[in-house]
């Protein structure tokens, strides 16, 4: 994936207004690129890849107690950059006291990928991958490469999301700390129907040949592209014509639109894995939990931050309103946003100060009350 599609993703949950008022900052942390590999890694499904690589970035420095570090796992597509919009002077997290982990996403291009894993798992025989792979893999890049045993929180949005209910889950003493935004810790039924429009686009392109494919299925990127531009903000976004922020003077709404034909331009079995792992996940799932989703949200033990956007259509309020009662020690602190499911992303200046001034009081101990 060159620079420019990497850019595009980002751009799909980070609103442009966003990232310049980031980038005119006196001063952006940069990351230390990593990666970490794990050999023989056994997935949830039983495929075994001969060797699974984790690429991550740090930001900051691990003091000698290894007792600073916070977890950002990351999105659906995105890189370790993608939650920049919380780091740096004056935000949520300050990098002269922390020590941030960003980790990306099997499937994302450059950790262990369709696009980039030889045969015989290369293209669409590379096998689907779950949350909880991803967690297990990242719990192994802590503790074997980094020697640390417990994080101050875990923070992730949408997919990140995914992945710190999971922690929460799979490993309840590990973070003292829990933050998901614009996420839950199941895919419910209509997530999985959205996700498989989006899959059906990409497949039902000729040149697409089972995966298999020699060049791009360029129609079935447009077509999964306008598929995605339907469900990311909310409908009185559009009413109001707030597209036009995000956007150069004199862009009519026609250009608006159609750039969602080639914004994605990533390799579609990426695209595909990261889908098929989006729609199985279910805390509920966990080993010794029978796939009883409302008792493994009860077993989470930290304190819980759990924003979702108002006006989310991946993740509607009214799911997180579902999970969270179930969890015993739970901040619910909806987004007010009309900016849907990027909100929880900071899409907005306005969802970029809110989630920052929340999040950082909630990691100095206070118990959040929902916002008005």
């Amino acid at each position: 994936m060159n620079s420019h599609a990497r850019l595009s993703l980002l751009l799909l949950f980070a609103a442009p207004v966003a990232l310049t008022a980031q980038a005119g900052a006196a001063r952006i942390d940069r990351a230390d690129h990593r990666e970490f590999a794990i050999d023989n890694f056994r997935t949830e499904s039983g495929v075994t890849l001969p060797t699974a690589r984790v690429v991550y970035g740090t930001y900051g420095h691990l003091n000698a107690a290894r007792d600073n570090v916070v977890l950002l796992p990351s999105h659906y597509m995105a890189t370790h950059h993608g939650y920049e919009w919380l780091i740096g002077p004056g935000l949520a997290l300050d990098t002269t006291k922390l020590f941030l982990v960003a980790t990306e996403l099997f499937g994302n291009g450059f950790s262990s990928s369709p696009s980039n894993t030889p045969e015989p798992f290369h293209g669409p025989r590379f096998p689907v991958m779950t949350i909880r792979d991803n967690v297990e893999a990242v719990h192994r890049l802590l503790v074997e490469d980094l020697k640390v045993t417990h994080l101050r929180a875990v923070i992730g949005f949408s997919m990140g999301a995914q992945q710190a209910f999971q922690w929460a889950v799979s490993y309840p003493a590990f973070a003292d700390r829990i933050v998901a935004t614009s996420g839950t810790a199941r895919t419910y039924g209509h997530g999985i129907v959205r996700l498989e429009g989006q899959i059906a686009a990409l497949t039902a392109d000729s040149a697409f040949h089972g995966g298999d494919y020699t060049t791009p299925p360029s129609q079935g990127l447009a077509a999964f592209g306008m598929v995605w531009a339907a469900w990311l903000y909310s409908q009185e976004w559009w009413r109001r014509e707030l597209w036009r922020s995000a956007s150069a003077p004199g862009t009519t709404f026609e250009q608006f639109m159609g750039s969602f034909r080639t914004r994605f331009s990533a390799d579609a079995n990426n695209y595909i894995l990261q889908a098929r792992t989006w729609q199985r996940h279910d805390v509920g799932g966990t080993p010794g939990f029978n796939g009883d989703t409302e008792r493994a949200l009860r077993s989470i033990t930290a304190p819980v931050l759990y924003m979702p956007s108002e006006t989310d259509l991946y993740f509607p309020v009214g799911d997180a309103r579902y999970e969270a009662q179930f969890i015993r020690n739970v901040s619910l602190v909806p987004i007010p946003s009309l900016w849907g499911h990027p909100a929880g992303a900071g899409a907005s200046p306005a969802d970029k100060k809110f989630l920052n001034e929340t999040i950082a009081r909630f990691l100095a101990g206070e118990r959040l009350a929902p916002a008005p």
